[in-house]
């Protein structure tokens, strides 16, 4: 079964996508800032990082996606945010995917899915 971690400030959205996630059959992690994605990238090794962009009291989504490819290469990154104009930033062209978030998880879960080759996979 493969992990992933979710990095997102909101407590909402982090319960949404462990909640629709655990459906589709992965195990979900969940921080809700980026010393608690390091810490749970320390002791863990997640399959996949979400992370959201807008990352409150720390590094922004950005910054954060660039640590995480320093440390950790080859992990797959998918940014997830309510901006779209942040698809034209070239701090997020490391992303292993770019995703504007929604209601409907369609894309998100297809996206995850491409990268770890399939559902729970």
């Amino acid at each position: 079964m493969a992990t992933i971690l979710v990095v997102d400030d909101e407590a909402n959205v982090r319960g949404l996508y462990r909640d629709e996630l655990t459906d589709a059959g992965y195990r979900v992690l969940a921080a809700g800032s980026w010393a608690e994605a390091e810490a749970v990238l320390e002791r863990e090794r997640p399959d996949l990082v979400m992370l959201d962009i807008r990352l409150e009291g720390g590094p922004d989504g950005i910054e954060a996606l660039r640590r995480i490819k320093e440390r950790h290469a080859g992990l797959p990154v998918v940014l997830v945010t309510a901006y779209g104009e942040y698809r034209s930033d070239f701090g997020t062209w490391a992303a292993d995917g770019y995703v504007v978030k929604s209601a409907d998880l369609t894309e998100l879960k297809a996206r995850i899915a491409a990268l770890l080759g399939g559902p729970g996979a």
